[in-house]
C-alpha cells in the first residue's frame, strides 16, 4: 500500500449516536496510516449518485460529541438491485477505492457483502441503537439511548405519582427488545414487555393492581415496539383494572442526544482495529466488541448467527420487580 490509496467511509439505515465518533477515528487513524479518506454522502444512495468528498483532519475535528452522522443516511431500495450494485461499484472503481468502511444495521452489512462479492474490499462497523447485531456486545448508539431511555422515563415518573397513574411506555427496537429490557431494569419499572419471551397482559394488570393496593402511587410499564404498542397496553389496563393509564411513545427522540463516553471509546477502539485489518489485508468482515475485546467476524458468520436475548438479564428484572 502507498498513501494515494483511497479507503471510503459510509453511514447507512438509522442514525445512531456514536456515528459521528466513528467516522472520526476511521478518518483520523487513516489519514495518521497514510491513507487517502473519501467520505460518502447518504448512504448507498450516495454511493450510486457518485456522492463523494474528500475528508481531511480539519473536516472530523468537532464532530466527536455530536450525534446523528454529518455524511447522513439514507434508504435505498435501488441498491438492492443488481443495477444499483452496479452502479455503486463502478463509481468506486472510477474514484479508485478499494476499500470501503460502512457503519449501519444488518441491511447495510448486506449490501457490504454484495459490494465484498464484486471486489470491494468492505468493512462492518454496528451501527444501531437496537443492539441487535450478532457476535457484538454491543451496538454504536446503545449505551446512549439506555441513558436516554432512563433519563426519560425519571421525567415520567415525576408527574405519574404526582397524579397516581400506570405509564406505558414504548421504545424502539424493531424485534429486539434489549432497550426495553436494559432501560427498564435501569429505571425500575415494573413490567417489561419483549418480543424474545412470552407475556400475559392480564398478570402484569394483576401486579399493578396489587402494587397500588400495598401503597405504590405509580407504575411504569416498559413496552419493546416488537412486542406491542404501548396504546394497546394501556387500553386494556385501563379497561380491566380501572386505574388511571397514560401511554408514551418516545420515538425518535431515542436516536437523538451527544453520545456517551463509553459509545465514544467504543468507536474510537473500533474505527482503530479497521485501519489495522486493512493494512493486513483482512476484509469482508464486521468488527465488534465481546468481552470488552474488539473483535471481528465474517459477514456470512453474522448472518448465519441468531441475536439472542440474555435470558439470564431478564430472571435478574422479575427478582427485583
Amino acid at each position: 500500500m502507498n498513501h494515494m490509496t483511497k479507503i471510503g467511509i459510509l453511514t447507512s439505515g438509522g442514525d445512531s449516536q456514536g456515528m459521528n465518533s466513528a467516522i472520526r477515528s476511521v478518518v483520523k487513524t487513516g489519514i495518521h496510516n497514510g491513507f487517502d479518506m473519501i467520505g460518502i454522502k447518504r448512504g448507498y444512495k450516495g454511493l450510486m449518485e457518485n456522492d463523494f468528498t474528500p475528508l481531511e483532519l480539519k473536516d472530523v475535528g468537532d464532530i466527536l460529541y455530536r450525534g446523528g452522522t454529518f455524511l447522513q443516511s439514507a434508504r435505498s431500495e435501488e441498491f438492492k438491485t443488481e443495477q444499483g450494485q452496479q452502479q455503486a461499484l463502478n463509481n468506486l472503481n472510477d474514484a479508485g477505492i478499494d476499500y470501503l468502511v460502512v457503519i449501519g444495521g444488518d441491511g447495510s452489512y448486506r449490501g457490504a457483502a454484495a459490494l465484498q462479492q464484486k471486489g470491494i474490499k468492505t468493512y462492518g462497523l454496528p451501527g444501531t441503537i437496537d443492539n441487535d447485531i450478532p457476535l457484538t456486545d454491543y451496538t454504536i448508539g446503545f449505551d446512549t439511548t439506555l441513558n436516554v431511555v432512563t433519563d426519560a422515563i425519571g421525567n415520567l415518573r415525576d408527574t405519574m405519582s404526582s397524579h397516581e397513574r400506570v405509564s406505558v411506555i414504548e421504545v424502539m427496537g424493531r424485534n429486539c427488545g434489549d432497550i426495553a429490557l436494559q432501560a427498564g431494569i435501569s429505571s425500575g419499572v415494573d413490567a417489561i414487555l419483549v418480543p424474545e419471551l412470552p407475556w400475559d397482559i392480564e398478570k402484569v394488570s394483576k401486579r399493578l393492581q396489587e402494587g397500588f393496593a400495598q401503597g405504590k402511587n405509580h407504575s411504569i410499564v416498559m413496552v419493546a415496539e416488537g412486542a406491542g404498542t404501548a396504546e394497546d397496553v394501556a387500553s386494556f389496563i385501563r379497561d380491566h383494572t380501572n386505574l388511571d393509564t397514560r401511554a408514551t411513545v418516545l420515538g425518535h427522540i431515542q436516536r437523538g442526544g451527544t453520545p456517551s463516553a463509553f459509545d465514544r471509546i467504543f468507536t474510537s477502539r473500533m474505527g482503530n482495529k479497521v485501519i489495522e485489518l486493512i493494512k493486513e489485508e483482512i476484509a469482508g468482515v464486521a468488527l465488534g466488541m465481546e468481552n470488552n475485546k474488539i473483535t471481528y467476524h465474517t459477514f456470512n458468520e453474522i448472518f448465519e448467527t441468531k441475536d439472542e436475548l440474555d435470558p439470564k438479564l431478564y430472571e435478574i428484572f422479575e427478582d427485583l420487580v
